[in-house]
């Protein structure tokens, strides 16, 4: 073996770090198998060896010079700029995706047989019997056979690109060894032995949309927390903890502003619209509690456990997951054309969920009609949100309500129907297990669904229906009768997303766009428009459930069939906008429309913080007569206001502290601070402590077991109208009465907390210092061994930001102050010049570690500084520091 250089000795040095346990460290049972068997197996310095000179280095792609690609019908180039993000420009459109998929799998084949190992439910064959539950789980809702029949009904052309993409994948495998294909295996293989890499297939991608799908399922918590909350508090406490969205005060997307209705549009769509003076419309209509009241939470409780475990590949549940997007048309702009902003928040992932990556045909034609660059998933072919030469689009999540918790009574081994009783469904599957032997598993499930409360024999009977004037009491029945829960989701049924992604991708004008729009069934996602000729629009799609007598926010009863799903709201009937005479459309997963403006998508919604500031900013710029840059679309993705602030601050500050000096301080501190959550802020430290801490104080003593206070918009809400209500029975607990004594308390907790999180000394304290992200990779970096989570995992940084903030840095006030989601990659599309775009991805181009590119864009992203997008041949040529040539 040649002699090392000097950067294989700067990776020994390092994995010499990383590779040495820390003291004092907690390892699980299988971390301690693990460090056996690497002391056992290899000597230290033989590990350095082979892993820090030899396999780190082995798996990085070739990027530059010439490549023999079998299956291509002409030489394919790739310029790679100084990130490493390349720009595949192809004769035709097989020749394209097949690069793709070539070029996604040189940087990123781990994180995609990761996935593909998640959404088939096969974990357990990389990592063993402690992935069992999620494997069942995962089969049990039955994503892979789900994407398997999206593949079969796909028409030929999409098809076709699919499989070319995979010819691509599997191209770049022939030939190599695990370790000559990401270091991830040679780590994998010292615990679980030699590791066998399957040829890619259209299932496997496409299956992928179903963790997209699974990760932005809108309500599904939210409707668990309601059963959990009905069972022990009274209707106007549950109601207290989920307060109707502040129509008069927040906006919605089709109004624009708060107070408003649907405004008017140049193509004649909705009503005129209001000022923010004026109050909201009618009241929301409140959903009728349609199923029966709990008595046991059990497994309501286990299920949220068991969903909350599974791997957050997008986005871990919360109240505060969400993303920004909006789009300001040409009269309000310095350009005079379109800008368009996005920037989604998902869970941080090393590397980030995104892959940047322009895909272009020498020639546009029919046959090959792509010129189009953005953000993709490793894995799936196409580009999921950029722009094309004619167009921009943005995603969020809309929110629509698509996933129902069904209750179902079991008599005998059939489900109990108004309209006859069918038999429970079942069938087995093999789990492949790691070093021993298989597990064979059994599904259930009904007409609604699969049966999710029994997983694991761990989940029991949950409901008493004798409250229900059409059932009997369950205890008076048969001994073998019981109740279980089905899920009812949208995305277990066939859809079509996987040809809209090319649909939009080609798409060159509004009529092409709302097409594209009415295949992108699963996520229901908010999809904002921009133009070349100068229009913005905005498009709901979705396959999104009629509702019955059931109205989503509690589970339903499935032995009912006027609560079942009546169909589904039609594309024509979902809300859409183009060209409002505001000139602007901002989503940030608020409600879509006031109550009766349009039709009913969900009663769970993000409560509009971001949303009204970003408006807020917009509004203020076109007032003052200011034109809009993309330096200003930079600058709003990058407030950090934090919305609390208005009415906490005000609040503390009234306090009559007394003689406790603790308090005095606090108010000092509040006094000067200027309520922006910035990393450097002693302020912003302090008041999120404090904000914690009324939760923990106030709020979390009075809930039942599996229901926390995790704050953000929806619980900055309930705070905030708390502080209008001082005698509220929430203030009042032991030795506690009234909001004033319950402020008073929780200001003192939280000095003494501060000092203990951060040192007596105000002057050192810093909101990032407790507010770190550490971006861990999605499938090693939470093993519990500490060599290897350092091996692959980054940070932390401290950055700016929170939860209910438009830079949504959040974190769970259930758990600490760590950063959990954030804004996952930004981009801002200027339509007068696509050359002067910006965009920035998390951490990026490569998901190898120790790889240039692995982490050079994160420093940039956590500073709020994008990077140059180039798109014209002239300027992906000026900026390629690397190219490659495919050659047939």
């Amino acid at each position: 073996m040649a002699a090392p250089d000097a950067q294989d000795e700067k990776e020994s040095s390092a994995l010499l770090k990383v590779f040495r346990p820390s003291s004092g460290s907690h390892l699980s049972v299988s971390a301690r198998i693990l460090l056996r068997v690497l002391a056992g197996v290899l000597a230290l310095a033989l590990v350095l060896t082979l892993i820090g000179v030899f396999i780190v280095r082995r798996s990085f792609p070739t990027t530059d010079g010439e490549i023999s690609l079998p299956g291509l019908d002409a030489p394919v180039t790739v310029h790679r700029d100084e990130s490493g993000v390349p720009t595949i420009e192809a004769e035709t459109a097989h020749d394209l995706f097949l690069a793709q998929g070539f070029v996604h799998a040189q940087d990123r084949f781990w994180e995609m047989d990761f996935r593909r190992h998640v959404t088939s439910g096969r974990l357990s064959e990389l990592f063993g019997e402690s992935q069992l539950g999620t494997d069942t789980f995962i089969r049990t809702l039955g994503w892979r056979k789900v994407a398997e029949e999206e593949v079969k009904r796909l028409d030929e052309t999409s098809l076709g690109y699919y499989q070319a993409y995979a010819d691509g994948v599997n191209a770049y495998l022939a030939d190599k060894s695990p370790t000559e294909v990401s270091l991830e295996y040679g780590v994998l293989g010292l615990q679980a032995g030699s590791v066998e890499i399957e040829k890619w297939t259209p299932a496997d991608s496409v299956a992928w949309l179903k963790a997209m799908a699974w990760d932005l399922r809108s309500n599904l918590e939210d409707e668990i927390d309601r059963a959990l909350l009905t069972s022990e508090l009274d209707e106007q406490q549950v109601a207290d903890l989920f307060p109707e969205y502040p129509y008069a005060t927040r906006p919605t997307i089709l109004g624009g502003i708060a107070g408003a209705s649907a405004p008017q549009t140049r193509s004649g769509r909705g009503d005129e619209e209001k000022g923010d003076e004026e109050a909201a419309g009618e009241e929301a209509q409140a959903g009728g509690t349609v199923t029966d009241v709990p008595s046991q939470a059990d497994s309501l409780v286990d299920l949220k456990s068991t969903v909350a475990s599974l791997p957050q590949l997008l986005g871990m549940s919360s109240d505060d997951i969400g993303s920004n997007s909006w789009v300001i048309s040409g009269e309000h702009t310095s350009t005079g054309s379109p800008l368009l902003a996005n920037d989604p928040h998902l869970s941080p992932t090393m590397p980030s969920v995104w892959y940047q990556v322009g895909l272009r045909c020498k020639k546009v034609t029919e046959e090959c009609p792509f010129d189009v660059t953005g953000f993709s998933f490793s894995g799936l072919p196409g580009i999921v949100i950029g722009h094309n030469q004619s167009i921009a689009w943005g995603l969020t999540n809309l929110g629509a309500d698509v996933t129902d918790l069904v209750v179902e009574r079991i008599r005998d081994g059939k489900v109990v129907h108004d309209d006859g009783d069918e038999p429970v469904r079942t069938r087995k599957e093999t789990v492949k297990v790691a070093n021993e032997d298989p597990r064979e598993i059994t599904i259930r499930s009904t007409r609604n669904g699969p049966l999710v409360s029994r997983l694991e024999g761990s989940y029991r009977e949950v409901l008493d229906a004798s409250t229900g004037a059409d059932t009997e009491d369950p205890k008076s029945g048969p001994a073998d009768e019981h109740y279980g829960i089905a899920l009812d989701w949208t995305a277990l049924r066939p859809g079509t997303t996987a040809s809209a992604i090319f649909a939009i991708n080609k798409s060159t004008n509004w009529k092409e766009f709302r097409h594209a729009a009415s295949m992108f069934d699963v996520p229901s996602q908010n999809l904002i428009y921009a133009d070349v000729a100068g229009n913005i629009g905005y498009q709901a799609p979705g396959t999104i459930p009629r509702r019955g007598e059931a109205d989503g926010t509690l589970p339903r009863r499935g032995w009912r069939s006027d609560e079942d799903w009546q169909g589904w709201i039609d594309f024509d009937e979902l809300p859409s906008l183009y060209n409002p005479e505001r000139g602007w459309i901002v989503t940030a997963n608020n409600p879509v429309a006031a109550p009766g403006e349009a039709v009913q998508l969900s009663n769970d919604f993000d409560y509009g913080d971001r949303a009204r500031r970003i408006t807020k900013r917009i509004k203020d710029a076109v007032g003052e007569g200011r034109k809009l840059t993309p330096k200003d679309m930079s600058a709003i993705q990058g407030d950090d206001l934090n919305p609390f602030a208005a009415k906490l601050v005000p609040a503390a500050l009234k306090i009559d502290g007394g003689d406790d000096p603790d308090i005095a301080r606090a108010q000092e501190m509040l006094s000067e601070w200027d309520g922006h959550d910035a990393a450097s802020s002693a302020g912003a430290a302090y008041f999120n402590v404090l904000t914690k801490t009324l939760l923990d104080q106030v709020i979390a003593p009075k809930l039942p077991e599996g229901v926390e206070p995790t704050g953000g918009s929806r619980w900055y809400l309930v705070l905030s109208d708390l502080l209008e209500d001082p005698d509220s029975s929430w203030w009042t607990g032991e030795d506690v009465d009234g909001r004033d004594e319950a402020l008073r308390r929780a200001m003192s907790t939280a000095w003494a907390t501060t000092e203990d999180l951060l040192g007596p000394e105000p002057v050192t304290w810093r909101w990032g210092i407790l507010h770190r992200l550490t971006i861990r990779n999605a499938s090693l970096g939470e093993s519990g061994i500490t060599p290897i989570e350092k091996l692959f995992n980054r940070g932390p940084y401290e950055v700016s930001g929170g939860s209910g903030v438009v830079h949504a840095t959040g974190w769970d006030a259930s758990a600490g102050y760590e950063t959990n989601w954030v804004p996952s990659m930004r981009q801002t599309v200027d339509l007068s010049d696509f050359d002067a775009s910006n965009w920035i991805n998390l951490t990026g181009a490569s998901g190898h570690a120790f790889h240039t590119h692995y982490d050079d864009q994160t420093d940039d992203w956590a500073s709020n500084v994008n990077r140059p997008w180039p798109y014209s041949r002239q300027a992906v040529a000026a900026a390629a520091e690397e190219t490659l040539t495919l050659e047939p």
